[in-house]
């Protein structure tokens, strides 16, 4: 019987690793067995060697009432239960659904939970909370001035003088989806709007990602109603940006993320399919993969994390390089879970 079980043990393991996306170190859910019926717009953070900490908003569906922002913790290679830590509940009117936290740790803390709470996203309004002891205690929540949301997806970047530049956008009635960017220099106290982005040849843009270059510039990447991921530049460290442009990585109308690897190349988490022709303006959310850029403009395809179609398909990327190097992203899987996978280092070739 022993020698039975080893020789299982033996073909299983292979197995195992044979089923995970080539490329894929690791892959598991967060909160495997939530207690609500969607999760969605996950993000994620380092906090300290070992410990990253994920967010997401989950509940009913999207834009219920009772849609709520829920945190769980990566230590010794595995997630903690989720608890639930900002909700949308009004001291003088009904509970509001909360939107696309955003969980950002700037140099020496405290960590930062950024998100929305409002009936849709052209009319919702900025919250933040903070943790001193990497996210398991947070203070009151706060909402950000009139007029400012803080990032509105993806993650923030500490610039060159210690101010945190926010990638940020609007869902406007009258103006559509703009680009722009949120400034503060005293670590969430002011802030300064910088944009709206031009519009370029017309893209209704969304939800852009910023990354470094080596030259100087900044680069952010964005979700468009166009088929196409597109590009806005800046020269001057953030205070002003070009105009959009068209990359060459399609987009179907889905978030993307994207991050500076310390090595100075970029990789971009987004879905490689573009419009359906029966619908404009959509498409399908998968494949899912990954791609390397040396400049920000050729793009390389280096890993497809999920292939197989799916209604809700996968969706809402967020990735990180810890300070292992590894790189780690977490995505909507089928608007039921999320999903945690850890690429090999050889797949970022």
């Amino acid at each position: 019987m022993t020698r039975l079980i080893l020789a299982v043990l033996l073909v299983a393991t292979p197995l195992f690793a044979a089923g995970l996306p080539r490329g894929v170190k690791s892959a598991s859910f967060i909160n495997d067995a939530p207690s609500y019926p969607e999760s969605h717009a996950s993000t994620i953070v380092e906090v300290s060697k070992g410990h990253l900490v994920a967010a997401w908003f989950g509940g009913t569906k999207e834009r219920a009432p009772d849609v709520s922002i829920w945190v769980a913790h990566f230590e010794n290679n595995r997630w903690s239960e989720a608890v639930e830590v900002a909700d949308g509940r009004q001291s003088n009117g009904p509970r509001l659904p909360t939107w696309n936290p955003v969980l950002f740790n700037p140099p020496g803390g405290p960590l930062v939970l950024f998100y929305k709470i409002g009936p849709s996203p052209s009319t919702w309004w900025g919250m933040m909370r903070t943790s001193e002891d990497g996210g398991r205690n947070w203070s009151p929540a706060r909402q950000l001035p009139d007029g400012f949301l803080g990032p509105i997806k993806n993650k923030p970047v500490v610039l060159a003088d210690g101010a945190w530049l926010c990638p940020s956008s609007t869902e406007s009635v009258s103006d559509g989806w703009r680009v722009h960017f949120e400034l503060t220099r005293d670590r969430g106290e002011t802030w300064e709007k910088i944009g709206p982005v031009a519009k370029g040849p017309g893209f209704d843009a969304i939800q852009p990602s910023i990354l470094f270059h080596s030259d100087g510039r900044l680069e952010a990447l964005c979700r468009t109603r166009q088929g196409t991921v597109a590009m806005t530049w800046s020269n001057d460290g953030g205070r002003t940006w070009s105009g959009l442009a068209a990359t060459e990585l399609p987009n179907p109308n889905s978030g993307t993320d994207a991050v500076t690897l310390k090595d100075g190349r970029q990789l971009i988490v987004y879905n490689h399919s573009g419009h359906r022709p029966d619908d404009p303006g959509k498409g399908n959310r998968w494949p899912l993969d990954v791609a390397i850029s040396s400049d920000g403009l050729s793009w390389k395809r280096v890993v497809t994390l999920e292939k197989d179609p799916m209604v809700s398909g996968y969706a809402y990327p967020a990735v990180i390089q810890t300070s292992d190097g590894q790189v780690h992203i977490t995505y909507t899987w089928g608007r039921k879970k999320i999903k945690h996978v850890i690429l090999k280092p050889s797949s970022l070739r």
